[in-house]
């Protein structure tokens, strides 16, 4: 392709991908090779991603990912009366989970017992690390077995991620102990929850997690004016590495 080609906002980087969505420089080059990006490389090795495949992407992954409160109609704020309102930290739970049948699982749980929570779920890795830089969750119930990018990778790499914070992990995995030796680099520290035991013991991890944020004991509620302008929430920084 001649050089006018290549500088075309047609195509980007992998470096610019990886700064929009918010995700790790080899993150995008594995959406590459599995095809979910469609790119071509310049005489120099270089990847150059289509416009294209990436909005169709994103449009999918945007798709992919549900939330519980975009159903049951709970928005984040909580009015109080009067002129003013006071404005309550809703508790945002990520599940990371290839399973719709263990997507269903959790999500009836958490809406059972945890009615409060804003749950989203992401169907894979990629999706799951996308959904991370625009959620920024307080709890990740994240697979360690996954299509696209494991687990164990994931969890390293976003422990790594500069809006990882004080963001709380648990791991499902249907592997025994002895078959989750290869992991454990990645699950130092962190809660596993097998999924044979799920129903009786995920609830108890969410509390663990999330258990401060649930109601205002010290009355620690923000109050704003009624005609203040709402604040964005802050934006997705990436973990970019040079191609």
């Amino acid at each position: 392709m001649s050089n006018t080609e290549m500088s075309s906002s047609n195509y980007y980087t992998t470096l610019e991908v990886a700064k929009i969505l918010g995700m790790a420089v080899r993150s995008v080059q594995l959406m590459v090779d599995r095809g979910d990006l469609q790119a071509w490389k310049t005489p120099g090795g270089h990847r150059r991603i289509t416009r294209e495949s990436l909005e169709r992407w994103i449009q999918g992954s945007r798709a992919g990912v549900t939330g519980v409160a975009s159903f049951t109609g709970h928005t984040g704020e909580i009015r109080a009366p009067g002129r003013r309102r006071a404005v309550v930290h809703v508790p945002r739970v990520l599940l990371i989970e290839d399973s719709s049948h263990f997507q269903n699982l959790v999500t009836m749980l958490v809406k059972q017992k945890f009615p409060a929570v804003d749950l989203h779920v992401a169907n894979d890795g990629i999706t799951g690390l996308v959904s991370f830089g625009h959620l920024q969750p307080d709890l990740i119930i994240v697979d360690i077995l996954l299509p696209g990018i494991d687990g164990a990778t994931m969890i390293t790499g976003l422990r790594r991620h500069s809006l990882f914070g004080n963001c709380k992990l648990v791991v499902l995995t249907s592997l025994d102990e002895d078959q989750r030796a290869p992991y454990a680099f990645a699950l130092q520290g962190v809660d596993v929850v097998h999924k044979s035991r799920l129903i009786s013991e995920l609830p108890a991890l969410i509390d663990k997690a999330l258990g401060h944020l649930f109601g205002s004991p010290d009355g620690a509620e923000d109050e704003v004016d009624e005609g203040a302008e709402p604040v964005a929430d802050a934006g997705t920084e990436a973990e970019a590495e040079a191609e």
